[in-house]
């Protein structure tokens, strides 16, 4: 019988920007309308103030994602560029280097120096740039991934308060607003946690606590200045 494991760590470059594209898109779009719908605006402002939200906060969402992971890339490419050029100039210098990582993991210096020898040979780039600097396929820098990830999960997540604010009754569009918004998050909580394979509860209270601090500190700032006004 095959030995088979489904790990998770192949998921962690489109799962963090998709956590938290979704969930800054329900709790900014959220807190955002309920700081406008606090100040006792119109119905009609409720829902410009969640549309705008919404298509800005993707495209910042998408951008921000995009110009990090490209600086993490660059900065792979570049560690890379330096590997390479080392195993060019020093070549004995690298496998003893290579050698002396797997003896500090716990492999007879011998043993090390066959294996530095066997991998090098097979690829030496690809081993240093995976037990020396720790860059991987699985693992490496995706930056269009990361931003198309991390600006959709944010435009369906802003997507949620949005239609509850657009279905609600006026006077009913606040708690509504609250109560929906709390379930999305503890939604997308649990559901980042069992991607992840964490806890749900965990998961979901995590982001439920942020998510209803960031509605009520906007609630009130509404309230104070709908007050103001």
């Amino acid at each position: 019988m095959s030995h088979i494991e489904h790990h998770r760590s192949q998921r962690t470059g489109w799962l963090r920007a998709a956590v938290l594209g979704a969930n800054d898109g329900v709790t900014s779009t959220a807190s955002l309308m309920l700081g406008v719908a606090s100040a006792r605006t119109g119905h009609a402002s409720v829902l410009l103030a969640g549309l705008a939200a919404l298509a800005a906060g993707a495209m910042s969402m998408a951008a921000g994602e995009y110009v990090s992971v490209s600086s993490q890339a660059d900065t792979e490419q570049a560690d890379l560029a330096l590997e390479r050029k080392a195993l060019r100039d020093d070549d004995i210098g690298e496998h003893q280097e290579l050698a002396a990582i797997y003896v500090a993991r716990g492999l007879d210096p011998t043993l090390a120096k066959e294996v530095a020898t066997q991998l090098m040979a097979h690829d030496a780039l690809g081993t240093h740039a995976r037990d020396e600097l720790g860059i991987t396929e699985t693992l490496k820098a995706r930056p269009l991934q990361a931003a198309l990830a991390s600006g959709a999960s944010f435009a369906i997540g802003a997507a949620m308060p949005l239609l509850t604010a657009w279905l609600s009754p006026h006077a009913l569009q606040i708690p509504l607003l609250v109560a929906t918004s709390l379930i999305f998050l503890a939604l997308l909580g649990a559901l980042a946690a069992w991607a992840g394979g964490a806890r749900l509860t965990a998961g979901a209270v995590r982001v439920v606590l942020w998510g209803a601090l960031a509605m009520a500190l906007t609630s009130v700032v509404g309230s104070l200045f709908g007050a103001v006004g």
